[in-house]
């Protein structure tokens, strides 16, 4: 955060928050227009609580308390509030103090701290996200520790203290605890604040997907329309809780509409409303919400429009509907969205637009476009897949993937997560967030809007700066299954809600074409999987051939899946048996049940019944499904991926009509599988780097090169600050030495030693040996003379070319390596090979900061162009342990020292033996803003 000038209103202080049962609540700092509000908020303060604050009884503030408490430096002394609905419920005051405790200005770095919250918002986490901002804006203004005198009898005070995380001390005192708190960040404060921000994030979703009531605000009077079709939706849902239709055309007489009681405001309904649905023209929309905020209802469904889809003016109106949500304490997803469904028996919900309602199951969708939501619900609905919940966000402008995925993460109905996202507001929390979820169960994600550069219209988010194969890397290091359409979306989500997590790669093939087994051993290779040759059963097998067949596969330890192709049988007649589908589909549920450990995908042409038959589960009410394919059978992330899922008695088979869809869907899972495997045991940073790593001399030059008036886009370093910067990180760069003439070149190469490269570092001819820019093994004088004759004649003068002298380097495969900070995503870790590969072909592969050294070891295996290291041809492998260490390195480099915003090390010669970075450049700027380190907040686009 900036500090702005003394007595400047600090504005970057504003915040909105999520408190612990998931209502919002808006932080600001107190200034002297609160008088009124705070005299009032004192007012309905217990006396209880009033002694706990100033240690006597106190019934009310004199005018001199509450110009005290209202008139603040924003420096040494400093008051946030917390509001609702414009009106104080809690405040947090510091004043800076020195050693005696006596009032203070800088250089003194402690302040004594005070918080008071109203009685009936206790227990809410009012107290412990006052102390998060209130610490940080300490921290903004030079003070490290807080002070506290707490009652011993103030347990919940003491609490809030003792659970933030920051190291502290304690001590008794004139009867009086007396607690001091150092502010900087722990590991343990960042962990305490980001498990109150998944409990209280996800709390907020679960109250707007349980409502115990919901009104329906702009139910038309006549059937059709958006409001009565919720209405409608609802109760044929058969939702457990109170249904209300509002709308103020209302007669004044009309009591009911479709068995449900009408009223012409929210304000008219006598009982505690939970949920809106609001479906009413946007310029009706704040009336709307004024009305729901003043009756108490805890979270909106927009399903409007006209906001920001539709240009500057809905932006602003979607920021005010936001503020003003955010003010009464309220949540909302959309606008412009296509609502929510929650199939939980207890709730059943349908506050949506979707003309096919899912049936319950365990697969969660999230999607922020809702003819994608129309698409993808119709799509599972025929497929005969059944959901836990569906949010379709619209504009995402409160409710965003972050929050539904913090809910998912402990929702116990929800064994899968599938996501159509088209832009990622946070990118930095998304792939915090997915890893944790991901480690539990899959995540599976479908991105549109990949090339376009910009968020789509209405998606007011910071449009990150990096590639849409960086992103796709960055997940996929999180443990996020990315997948390119809504198909493949749907596809994955049936394998692994149905299936087991595979053991490994090895597939068993069986059925009744040989063509069609091919075509899926085919399938098999492309997506890296190992394949046994296709076993031809012959267009005579019979359902129990199929069973016995499959039984054999599943039981055998060579397999770790299984992909079944079958097409119509034929009879002796030419024929084909319409009940055989059935009966194929009924043998092959019995194979699976016998042996429920391993993943079987089907795939078939043709057979009717067959997708019925594999999706029959006892006791559906569900019809006929669509014979193109089969919904999922519910299934809990397994603890061991070998293991089946809890609800593999369910039966149910997923089914495909391409042998390359069910391949894609299961190799999706075998990578994911592997993930969890591996994440159980997390990789490490060696100890053995600290050896030559001097982060405090480090940071002392990146200050003084930065200066005192930093230059905000940053400054690239010379090759002597570069090498200097690099050493302190036990990264050498091999020197070189400038040779505008004939005489300094050979100079140079006597310091230096034969043999010897000449090269230009024209920007243009960086790097290019092809064009001559670059001579190798130049063992003598004459030969230098020669190449630098040549060189200058055929490209250009010396001024131009800027030509240097570098000691050759052992022969090894060129690499580059990259460091980057992008502000939304942080730091990430590139390499690949130099030259066409990662230049020409974009062979490079990224990774997150910090690094482990399991990240490196799967980045440097990971691109296209990797057997080149290691051996391709019969050639001599190379050092890649000097290689993950170097690339450790420069992760440490970066992740230690902010300010360093771009890094690139190119040409690194890998030897057989060791490597040489035979050039570097680095760019220091101040370092970006860290919203993820800070107090935890909503977005406000």
């Amino acid at each position: 955060m900036e500090t702005p000038p003394d007595h400047a209103y600090p504005d970057h202080w504003e915040a909105d928050v999520v408190l612990r049962d998931g209502g919002t609540a808006r932080i600001r700092p107190i200034t002297t227009a609160d008088a009124e509000r705070l005299v009032s908020f004192y007012e309905q303060v217990s006396d209880e609580s009033k002694y706990y604050r100033f240690f006597a009884p106190y019934p009310r503030l004199s005018d001199r308390d509450v110009h005290r408490f209202t008139h603040h430096d924003y420096v040494d002394r400093v008051g946030l509030a917390v509001t609702v609905g414009g009106e104080f419920i809690a405040t947090v005051r510091y004043d800076r103090i020195d050693e005696r405790g006596l009032p203070a200005t800088a250089p003194a770095d402690e302040a004594e701290v005070a918080f008071l919250v109203q009685d009936a918002h206790q227990g809410r986490g009012v107290a412990s996200a006052l102390l998060e901002h209130i610490a940080a804006v300490a921290r903004e203004r030079g003070i490290r520790r807080f002070a506290a005198e707490v009652l011993p009898a103030n347990n919940k005070m003491i609490k809030v203290f003792r659970d933030a995380g920051y190291t502290q001390k304690r001590s008794f005192e004139d009867g009086s605890v007396r607690l001091t708190l150092d502010l900087e960040p722990t590991a343990e404060s960042l962990a305490v604040q980001r498990g109150r921000e998944q409990r209280a994030e996800a709390r907020s979703v679960q109250r707007l997907l349980t409502p115990g009531s919901v009104a329906v605000v702009g139910t038309g009077r006549v059937p059709g329309g958006v409001g009565r079709t919720v209405l409608r939706n609802l109760l044929e849902a058969g939702f457990t809780g109170r249904v209300y239709a509002v709308n103020h055309a209302f007669a004044e007489d009309l009591r009911a509409l479709d068995g449900v009681p009408a009223f012409r405001s929210v304000a008219e309904i006598g009982d505690p409303v939970d949920l809106a649905v609001l479906a009413v023209p946007a310029r009706q929309v704040p009336e709307a919400v004024a009305d729901c905020g003043r009756h108490g209802v805890r979270g909106l469904v927009v399903l409007s429009s006209g906001y920001a889809e539709s240009g500057p003016e809905g932006l602003e109106r979607q920021r005010e509907l936001v503020r003003q949500a955010r003010s009464y304490g309220m949540r909302i997803i959309g606008p412009n969205a296509f609502g929510i469904i929650n199939t939980a028996e207890a709730v059943r919900l349908n506050a949506s637009l979707a003309p096919e309602p899912p049936d319950r199951g365990r697969i969660g969708l999230f999607t922020q476009s809702g003819a994608i939501g129309i698409a993808l619900l119709s799509g599972l609905y025929r497929r005969g897949a059944g959901l836990s919940s569906f949010i379709s966000a619209g504009n995402r402008a409160d409710v965003s993937g972050n929050d539904i995925l913090q809910y998912w993460y402990e929702d116990p109905d929800t064994d899968v997560a599938l996501l159509y996202l088209e832009s990622i507001g946070n990118p930095r929390k998304f792939t915090r967030l997915a890893r944790r979820t991901a480690a539990l169960k899959p995540v599976v994600v479908v991105k549109g809007a990949r090339h376009s550069g910009s968020a789509p219209p209405g998606h007011a988010v910071p449009v990150t700066r990096i590639p849409d194969a960086t992103v796709s890397a960055l997940l996929r290091q999180a443990g996020v299954i990315r997948v390119d359409t809504v198909t493949e979306l749907v596809d994955a989500g049936l394998l692994l809600a149905s299936q087991p997590l595979p053991a490994g790669p090895r597939v068993a093939i069986l059925g009744n074409s040989e063509s069609l087994g091919l075509l899926t051993y085919d399938a098999c290779l492309t997506e890296g999987l190992r394949p046994s040759p296709p076993r031809d059963l012959t267009t005579a097998a019979t359902p129990e051939d199929f069973r016995a067949a499959l039984t054999m596969a599943l039981s055998d330890p060579a397999f770790d899946a299984v992909v079944v192709t079958a097409i119509p049988h034929v009879g002796e007649t030419g024929t084909t048996d319409p009940a055989n589908g059935g009966a194929l589909g009924t043998a092959l549920r019995e194979a699976v049940a016998g042996a429920p450990g391993k993943p079987v995908a089907v795939v078939h042409v043709e057979i009717d019944g067959l997708a019925e038959a594999l999706a029959a589960v006892e006791g559906s009410a569900r019809g006929p499904v669509a014979p193109e394919a089969t919904p999922p059978r519910p299934a809990s992330a397994p603890p061991a991926p070998a293991e089946p899922p809890a609800s593999a008695s369910s039966g149910r088979v997923p089914a495909y009509p391409a042998a390359e869809r069910a391949v894609r869907a299961l190799a999706e899972a075998v990578r994911y599988a592997q993930w969890r495997r591996q994440s159980a045991e997390p990789g490490k940073v060696p100890e053995s780097l600290d050896d030559a790593i001097d982060e405090s001399a480090a940071a002392a030059l990146i200050e003084r090169l930065l200066g005192d008036t930093p230059d905000p886009h940053g400054v690239p370093l010379g090759a002597a600050d570069t090498r200097e910067l690099l050493g302190l990180y036990g990264i050498p760069v091999r020197p070189t030495l400038p040779a505008p003439g004939p005489d300094d070149a050979v100079a140079a190469a006597e310091r230096l030693g034969y043999p010897v490269a000449l090269k230009t570092t024209a920007p243009h001819l960086r790097h290019r040996s092809d064009l001559g820019g670059v001579r190798l093994d130049l063992a003598d004088e004459a030969q230098l003379r020669l190449a630098h004759r040549e060189l200058t004649e055929t490209l250009g003068g010396p001024a131009e070319l800027r030509p240097v002298v570098q000691a050759m380097a052992p022969r090894g495969v060129d690499t580059v390596v990259r460091a980057a900070i992008d502000a939304a995503a942080g730091a990430v870790l590139s390499f690949g090979l130099a030259g066409a590969p990662s230049e020409l072909l974009g062979d490079l592969a990224h990774r997150l900061v910090p690094a482990t050294d399991r990240d490196v070891a799967e980045q440097i295996r990971s691109i296209r162009s990797a057997p080149l290291l290691f051996g391709w041809r019969g050639s001599t492998p190379v050092d890649t342990p000097a290689l993950e260490e170097l690339l450790l390195r420069v992760s440490r480099l970066v992740d230690d020292h902010p300010e360093i915003v771009s890094v690139t090390l190119e040409p690194v010669v890998v030897a057989t033996r060791g490597l040489t970075v035979l050039g570097a450049n680095v760019r220091l700027a101040p370092p970006p803003a860290r919203d993820d380190l800070g107090p935890r907040r909503l977005p406000s686009y």
